[in-house]
């Protein structure tokens, strides 16, 4: 196999961007002939002397900054994007997903029985507007919409000064409706969030849930509350964008548009913690439906607990949540999976006996229907191993 030595210019100082590091680093060690070259630096830095020293086959890079489009251009090697800024026309870019990101991160806190959303942005990105746009298409509700959006300032720098913004931030958080959800465009924004939030005295998760995207883990534990946040699927990203870059260098032609990378989920945590459903009944069905998540239970049981007929109790679920009180039971019980392959190294069949499923194939079977992946797949990306399918 022919020696081919890959530039990887992506920082290494955030967990998204770490993650596609992991995926590019697990692909090159099933191609025994790569050769990765990293330097260390920030999200919008880059050592122009890097390009220069070295000669390339091919790169894959966050291409964010000017310098960077100039540099990259200049090596005049295949090259995968993996930055949504899009300052090179033509090349193949391989970003998350936002529109799933977005529906993932209401129907999160549609879970919560909120029926109030708020988005809060950073123009300076191009996926933060993204996500603002499908925000809006989801809710559908131009009435509304345009009160329930706070979009730090439109700058050139990526730096923010945040104190400048409090007051107008505060203004804003008073002005939604109560209780409300508010979708962080990123952790790092939903982390300045909820300090806000602290500092004027808002309750949280009470008066104001919130929910950010990466899964940041360090900022994610260190925010008071902790912060619930959508999980990227950066390995695959990073691995997918090594497979592209492969095929390249082979000679192989790839279309020079986006590759979305779904979501795999929401990792819950305080911000969210609340359940607000305005009928009594159907928040007393989804209370038992959450607290025995871990036990095969049916409707039936469900009906045990409140006055209603199954015909009656559907009805209202819908009405309150948009959903049957069966797809509320498949949804706790694929969030308790969840629970358990992330935080737990208990096997398959521990996990079906602790959740009362006789038999490990069916949960597998189950969680893949439900979530597109078998519980290995997700606990190996989520824990940042891929797996990934060799090529001749």
């Amino acid at each position: 196999m022919d020696e081919k030595n890959v530039a990887v210019i992506v920082e290494t100082s955030n967990s998204y961007a770490r993650g596609v590091l992991r995926g590019i680093h697990e692909y090159a060690r099933t191609r025994h002939g790569w050769t990765l070259y990293l330097t260390e630096h920030g999200r919008h830095e880059i050592d122009e002397s890097f390009a220069g020293n070295w000669t390339f086959d091919g790169a894959i890079a966050r291409i964010e900054t000017d310098q960077m489009a100039r540099i990259i251009s200049g090596m005049k090697v295949p090259t995968v994007d993996v930055s949504a800024a899009r300052l090179i026309e033509g090349i193949p870019w391989v970003e998350t997903d936002d529109a799933a990101i977005t529906q993932l991160a209401l129907d999160h806190l549609r879970d919560c029985g909120l029926q109030n959303f708020a988005f809060f942005g950073d123009p300076f990105y191009n996926w933060s507007v993204w996500r603002q746009q499908n925000f809006e298409r989801l809710l559908d509700r131009p009435d509304i919409v345009a009160s329930r959006i706070f979009n730090l300032p439109v700058r050139k720098e990526p730096a923010v000064r945040w104190w400048t913004q409090r007051d107008a931030i505060r203004q804003w958080l008073e002005s939604l409706p109560k209780p409300v959800g508010i979708f962080a465009c990123y952790d790092a924004c939903g982390l300045q969030l909820l300090d806000i939030c602290r500092y004027y005295g808002f309750m949280v998760p009470e008066d104001i849930a919130v929910v950010g995207v990466d899964n940041d883990e360090l900022l994610c534990e260190l925010s008071n509350p902790t912060m619930s946040s959508v999980i990227p699927n950066a390995l695959r990203t990073g691995a997918y964008a090594a497979e592209m870059l492969d095929r390249m260098m082979r000679g192989g032609q790839i279309e020079g548009r986006k590759h979305s990378i779904a979501p795999l989920g929401v990792r819950k945590r305080v911000s969210t913690d609340v359940l607000t459903v305005a009928d009594p009944h159907v928040a007393r069905a989804v209370a038992f439906i959450r607290q025995h998540s871990h036990k095969n239970i049916r409707v039936e049981d469900v009906l045990q607990v409140v006055p209603l007929s199954r015909r009656v109790l559907e009805a209202r679920f819908r009405q309150a949540l948009n959903r049957t009180p069966h797809q509320e039971i498949l949804r706790a019980r694929t969030n308790a999976v969840r629970e358990l392959l992330l935080e737990t190294d208990m096997s398959l069949s521990e996990i079906s006996e602790a959740l009362g499923i006789e038999h490990p194939e069916y949960l597998s079977v189950f969680f893949k229907k439900e979530t597109g992946l078998t519980p290995r797949e997700y606990r190996d990306q989520v824990r940042g191993r891929a797996l990934l399918r060799t090529q001749d």
